[in-house]
This record gives structure tokens, sequence and C-alpha cells, in this order.
């Protein structure tokens, strides 16, 4: 059965194509600034400037989704991670203009508090340093909405 192209297709369990990849990328705050990643060859940061092409030759390869994951200054960072909320801050300006020039192009955020904290964890503290689980999510939940209503996403995402 798999000795021929046809047979092999007809019994193929999977078929991967660009349409199945979603394309990360780490977004910075300014203007022409690339950082490369220590830990990650190959995979830079990148302001948003120097993410419009990337989004452009993502549409042209046929890869539908960018997930977009921030980085911050440290002077942006808190104990209780407020920038997650803040409507123009860097991930709703960045998927606002990315969905202003290529609404076709399907975008992700990384709906977390690791990369807004001073202590780096992804949720609100205690006093003891313990992950308080249900003011976390309330926190999360309103980042949420922050970036979906100052990017348009809602629309998008609801029709």
């Amino acid at each position: 059965m798999r000795r021929d192209a046809w047979s092999r297709d007809l019994v193929r369990e999977s078929r991967l194509s660009a349409n199945d990849f979603i394309l990360p990328v780490f977004v910075l705050d300014g203007h022409g600034k690339r950082q490369d990643i220590a830990s990650m060859p190959g995979v830079p940061r990148l302001s948003l400037d120097l993410l419009l092409p990337v989004a452009e030759e993502c549409i042209a390869l046929g890869i539908p989704v960018l997930a977009l994951f921030p980085v911050l200054e440290p002077s942006l960072k808190s104990e209780d991670g407020r920038e997650a909320l803040n409507a123009k801050g860097l991930v709703p300006t960045v998927a606002r203009e990315l969905k202003k020039r290529f609404p076709e192009l399907g975008l992700m955020t990384d709906v977390a508090l690791d990369p807004f904290t001073t202590h780096g964890q992804d949720g609100l503290l205690d006093p003891t340093g313990y992950i308080v689980n249900d003011t976390t999510v309330a926190v999360l939940a309103k980042s949420t909405a922050a970036q979906l209503q100052s990017s348009q996403l809602l629309t998008t995402l609801s029709s």
C-alpha cells in the first residue's frame, strides 16, 4: 500500500502544510530594535517596524497566525503586573497595527503575567510568595479584555 505515491496519499493519517503553522514572535517597544535571544539562536526580539515585514512574509508563505510574546522594559514591570491591563501597552499596540495592515492575519496573544511582573511569576503573589489563583485569574481576564478591545480583535474573533 505504500509503494506508490497515490496509495500513500490514500492511507496517510495526516497532512501538514503551512496553514497548520503558528509563527511565534517576540516583540519589544521602540523603533528599529532587534535583539538576539541567546537561548534561541536565530530567533530575535523585534520592534513593531521590524515585525511588519515578518508578518508580510508570514502571509506570503501561507502561515495564518502570529503568536505575540511581549518583552517589556524593566521600568514597566511591577509586583502586580498592572501594565498587562494597559490598553495602549505593547501587545494591544502591536496587535492593533498588525490587524490594521494585515486584517487576514490571525493573532494569538500570550495572556500571562510573567512578562509584566518584577518577580517573573505568571501569577500574583501573596506575602509568603505563593500564587493567589482567584486574584490572578481576575487580572488575566481584564488583561484579555484590554487586548481584545484595544486591538479590535473582539469582532475578528467573534465573526
